[in-house]
């Protein structure tokens, strides 16, 4: 059922409208008496869930109990981190999610579906997997709060992926990532139907249906002044709220090119990425753009790790980025990578699968460190001087010297491609 709908191409919504959609969703319930909040964590902070989670708060009082950010893989957030995006939300309402840790199995996917959305590419179950607070902890409402955006793993993020993901473990993490990457990115990226998505929607209808979930999904784009504005807000308990979510964030968010581009510079916001594992949004949202011989440059003041993750990390450093087929063979050979398939899915996704380069200009690893993964390098201080954000604007620059480059402020925001790739 959709509770609440609005959004277009030119709507602007305030915090206003935020709290008086959220209200009028919320009317529509029955009273809750113990409620909990699923928004993402710091690195979907331009989402807006800070704000809706807080309004949510603020609406409910106490019989909000619990706010579980949708970590997944991800580092717990720090305190500077949780104030900026959440505000005056109390600190003791926070718990942290332990992917490996405090999960429990909800039901199995049978390995004859994935066979099937796989092309007979993979033959294994999956365990639809979520945190324990959300199978045991007695809610009567559980507000899933999350932005809808061309994604790399499933096409386009959010909806019951905020649950199976950002709350789930090893085994739901790791092989749902897989299937995507085996399946192929480019056949994935902004598209809301796809293996992954059905994989996803499988698990919620046939073992998750008891749960008490109101979906908020949100859509954000950059605007013609350069400032993000909430471009649609959509609440419901069903894939209909993420259907038209979908619709609009593919208008918005997506960037369909005449020609393909030769030359891309992305920058990575420090207080958002500080490693590979978020850093490489500026693969995956431009590799569908960038001409075959092109150059991707990154500039990436934070960035001092690969994986958030120690072992995820650690496996980076020892495989590297470096192709789909060299992958594949190393997950067939090398048990710690067997048994971690979202590290495998992670190195094919950051691939350029040869077609282009990738050069990292990173401000706290070292060229030995990023040639070592498979990327080139360049000094970050030479590079901004050359690039400087706070003098390109995004889209086509022409610098002094006469080189044309494509310039992306954020790549978590959007999505880029040659329209002769997209079809």
């Amino acid at each position: 059922m959709l509770f609440y709908s609005r959004g277009s191409e030119t709507d602007e919504l305030q915090e206003q409208d935020l709290r008086q959609g959220l209200e009028q969703a919320f009317r529509q319930l029955s009273a809750k008496k113990k409620v909990l909040a699923v928004p993402p964590d710091f690195t979907r902070f331009h989402s807006h869930a800070g704000i809706l989670t807080r309004l949510a708060w603020e609406y409910y009082k106490e019989n909000l109990t619990d706010i579980l950010p949708a970590l997944g893989t991800h580092a717990p957030m720090t305190d500077e981190q949780r104030q900026t995006m959440f505000g005056s939300v109390p600190k003791n309402l926070f718990r942290v999610h332990d992917w490996r840790k405090d999960v429990v199995t909800l039901g199995e996917v049978p390995s004859e579906f994935i066979r099937e959305q796989s092309e007979g590419k993979l033959d294994y179950s999956w365990k639809v997997q979520v945190n324990k607070l959300i199978a045991q902890g007695g809610y009567d409402l559980i507000l899933s709060i999350g932005q809808v955006v061309p994604h790399e793993v499933i096409g386009m993020a959010n909806y019951n992926k905020n649950i199976l993901v950002g709350t789930g473990g090893p085994e739901g993490i790791n092989k749902s990532h897989f299937l995507g990457a085996v399946y192929g990115m480019e056949r994935i990226m902004g598209r809301a139907d796809n293996p992954v998505r059905r994989l996803y929607n499988y698990g919620s209808d046939h073992f998750a249906k008891h749960l008490p979930i109101i979906y908020v999904q949100t859509v954000v784009a950059r605007g013609d002044d350069g400032k993000l504005k909430v471009r649609g807000m959509f609440i419901g308990d069903d894939y209909e709220c993420f259907r038209l979510a979908a619709e609009l964030s593919l208008k918005v968010n997506f960037e369909m090119l005449d020609a393909p581009l030769n030359k891309v510079v992305v920058y990575l916001d420090p207080s958002e990425f500080k490693s590979t594992w978020l850093g490489n949004k500026a693969v995956y949202r431009t590799r569908m753009a960038i001409d075959d011989g092109g150059e991707l440059i990154i500039l990436a003041p934070a960035l001092h790790e690969f994986g958030e993750d120690k072992q995820i990390d650690a496996l980076i450093r020892k495989y590297g980025y470096v192709g789909t087929p060299r992958v594949l063979e190393y997950v067939r050979d090398n048990d710690d990578l067997k048994n971690n398939l979202s590290a495998a899915a992670h190195l094919i996704h950051g691939s350029s699968e040869g077609r282009f380069t990738i050069t990292y200009c990173p401000g706290n690893l070292t060229k030995q460190e990023i040639e070592s993964v498979n990327f080139r390098y360049a000094d970050l201080n030479e590079m901004m001087k050359r690039y400087d954000p706070a003098t390109l604007k995004d889209g086509y620059n022409t610098m002094p010297d006469g080189e044309k480059i494509f310039y992306i402020s954020n790549p978590a925001l959007g999505l880029w491609a040659y329209k002769e790739r997209f079809k």
